[in-house]
């Protein structure tokens, strides 16, 4: 099973049939459930959030905390310590030191997550005979652990088990961060839709703690990584990020996206989070004019080439339009629980000047009466 950000269903979907080959069962509200007939190699996915083996399903227990024993139905008549075996496989670990449970829901209920967390812990402390370390204390688990996943969506109470000792979604590579960074998977998503190249040039003229730049890289090593950023403080963490890469090590400089130090139509892939959503306000020659990022973006990109872009609004598509990108996808996520839009858009024709009729002159002025 895969846990992603609402939205990117369908673009893990995509990933699981082109990396894994596996058999997609079922697609729901931020899951994925498929099959594999080769298992020897761990499924990591860059587009989730997460990755986990498949444990029980029952009906969702209710809403009221006097159906929280209900959960006893998920552990019991379940083989847990063949599912540890199995995940001992991938990645060498079993049982571990300690149980960590994680839980979210659907709807209003009587009960919170953590009600929910020490009641499953409590049962599998039980089953498996290692301590349950409860998420309510704020007291982490021993490195080592077993992670459990509990979704309750008015429907179904799915239990999932862990496949790596951490999420996915927290890259080793991402050491520095500053404020606005992308999340990695919804990177790796942008990246993917961008449909880059081997001998693609793609930039970020907003670069800030490289995630982007990363992602890419690691979708496509022989790209060529460009990144931009006018503050140094995420030029550093950038390039600090981007230490050790896949393919090629991005190029990343400090500039101001309004004027890149760039030629005309000279990257293929445009892939940004612009400092649209709030959290970054516009900064150097953008403060005044936003609508320049847009005329530059144009600028660089060459005819055929393509700009991927998160967006909180899509009203900012009026003033993309308005310089000259077209937008030929949109589609829609909810990071954090708060709206977001992944744009692709494309290079509209510069318009050309109507020839002169053959044989005919400049027009004569007509003489005024007087």
């Amino acid at each position: 099973m895969a846990r992603c950000v609402r939205g990117l269903e369908h673009v893990v979907t995509e990933e699981i049939l082109r990396e894994r080959g596996g058999a997609v069962r079922w697609i729901g509200h931020r899951e994925i459930h498929w099959e594999e007939e080769v298992t020897e190699s761990a499924p990591v996915l860059r587009t989730a959030d997460d990755v986990f083996l498949f444990v029980n399903r029952v009906p969702d227990i209710g809403r009221t905390r006097e159906h929280l024993p209900g959960l006893a139905g998920l552990v019991s008549k379940v083989d847990l310590h063949a599912l540890l075996e199995r995940r001992r496989s991938y990645t060498g670990v079993g049982a571990g030191t300690g149980i960590e449970a994680s839980a979210s829901f659907l709807g209003k209920r009587t009960y919170n997550r953590y009600d929910v967390e020490d009641t499953l812990g409590a049962q599998l402390s039980e089953v498996l005979g290692v301590d349950y370390f409860s998420r309510r204390g704020e007291v982490a688990p021993p490195p080592g652990g077993s992670g459990w996943r509990l979704t309750l969506d008015g429907e179904w109470a799915t239990l999932m088990l862990r496949v790596f000792p951490r999420p996915l979604h927290r890259r080793e590579y991402k050491q520095a961060s500053v404020v606005g960074t992308v999340r990695p998977p919804v990177a790796a998503a942008i990246a993917a839709m961008a449909e880059l190249e081997p001998d693609h040039t793609v930039l970020d003229p907003c670069c800030g703690a490289g995630t982007l730049l990363i992602e890419a890289g690691e979708l496509q090593p022989d790209a060529d990584i460009r990144g931009f950023d006018l503050d140094p403080v995420a030029v550093r963490a950038a390039r600090e990020n981007a230490r050790n890469p896949r393919g090629k090590r991005p190029r990343i400089e400090e500039a101001d996206a309004a004027r890149l130090p760039l030629p005309d139509a000279s990257v293929d892939r445009v892939v940004s989070n612009p400092p649209w959503g709030g959290q970054v306000p516009p900064a150097g020659r953008l403060a005044g004019s936003p609508g320049r990022w847009w005329r530059e973006v144009r600028r660089v990109l060459r005819p055929e080439g393509r700009a991927v872009v998160l967006l909180a609004d899509t009203r900012d598509l009026t003033v993309a339009i308005a310089n000259g990108l077209a937008p030929s996808t949109v589609r829609r996520l909810r990071i954090n629980g708060a709206p977001a839009h992944i744009v692709a858009l494309a290079p509209t024709p510069e318009p050309t000047p109507a020839p002169r009729p053959q044989g005919q002159g400049r027009p004569k002025a007509s003489k005024r009466r007087r």
